[in-house]
């Protein structure tokens, strides 16, 4: 009984989101009219584009389906929260749980709607919000050495997104001993604020410099080192580890061990995120931890946080934040 009206509630959290995202007009999100435009244009067939082919062919079965717009933009984003169900029940093992896997979605799915940067999956990042938790879910399976696993999730991810790569490229910094990848982490997040990544990729590697500078360079947005950026990722590492008391053993070690993989997804942005739209770099991480979070309140020591009532809720109330988020284009 309870699983069935626990199931109820996350289907009806997912249809108002896919009518929330689905509905939305062509100008709340800077990528919406070129998503929709291309889909309009699948009509006539296969259409040569630059975009990754698993996104293309989905989209391409999707028009041939017969929807319009509205039904693309919905169905993107139940796959968008299908990615991250898949990130959630993957976590979950990696946790070592047996039960409770509802609740973890369910705290894992609040903590995702109240979050700007998963209103900027959804919006804006399309392609690369589908592939963040599958990247997530890839570097977990590397983590626990299950190579195929790592190998299936990093080529959906890659499908639908080709930045994938650059942070399934830095997987084996997770076979390092934990204190040489805080060591390593920490090197890269003082090159990159001091600029040296910069001036090192700059000197070294200039056709790569070029690349990323050139790659969707524009006014609206700033370029250089964004050490706003870096503190507040490093912030993010650090949280759960100060709220580690509040978790029992042994999901207190699980969940600190996780953050390392969290770690790992920061290091493509300090090594070349003073390029434009240098957030696109921190995305998937940036969502991680909604995740990691999730585990926190979800084993935390004081009942009440980990309450499933309290939890679904939270899911309920997150609706609501979500559509302010999503209505008032309110991103990170």
């Amino acid at each position: 009984m309870a699983t069935g009206l626990n199931l109820l509630l996350l289907l009806a959290v997912a249809i108002f989101g896919c009518w929330l995202i689905g509905t939305r007009p062509f100008d709340v999100g800077t990528d919406t009219s070129a998503y929709a435009g291309l889909y309009q244009r699948l009509g006539t067939g296969m259409v040569e584009t630059r975009l990754e082919p698993g996104f293309v062919y989905l989209s391409y079965v999707l028009r041939q389906l017969g929807l319009g717009v509205v039904g693309y933009q919905a169905a993107l984003f139940a796959l968008l929260l299908g990615a991250a169900t898949v990130a959630t029940r993957r976590y979950f093992h990696y946790l070592g749980d047996t039960r409770g896997y509802f609740t973890l979605l369910s705290a894992a799915l609040m903590l995702l709607l109240i979050s700007p940067m998963f209103v900027n999956a959804s919006i804006n990042a399309i392609r690369q919000g589908i592939a963040a938790p599958l990247v997530f879910a890839a570097l977990l399976s590397f983590h626990q050495r299950d190579w195929w696993k790592f190998a299936l999730y990093g080529t959906l991810a890659s499908s639908f997104h080709y930045s994938s790569l650059l942070y399934l490229a830095f997987a084996p910094v997770l076979l390092l001993r934990p204190d040489v990848q805080r060591y390593l982490a920490a090197a890269a997040f003082l090159c990159y604020v001091s600029g040296l990544s910069l001036i090192v990729v700059r000197t070294a590697l200039p056709s790569l410099y070029q690349t990323v500078m050139e790659y969707t360079a524009t006014t609206r947005f700033e370029s250089g080192v964004r050490i706003d950026f870096a503190v507040f990722s490093i912030f993010w590492y650090a949280l759960p580890h100060l709220l580690a008391p509040l978790v029992p053993r042994p999901y207190r070690e699980r969940i600190k061990n996780s953050t390392a993989v969290y770690l790992v997804m920061l290091l493509p942005f300090f090594s070349i995120g003073w390029g434009f739209f240098s957030n696109r770099y921190l995305l998937p991480g940036w969502l991680a931890v909604s995740l990691i979070l999730a585990a926190v309140l979800c084993h935390s020591r004081i009942a009440l946080l980990r309450n499933p009532l309290l939890v679904r809720i939270g899911l309920v109330a997150s609706c609501a934040v979500f559509y302010v988020l999503v209505t008032n284009v309110i991103v990170i």
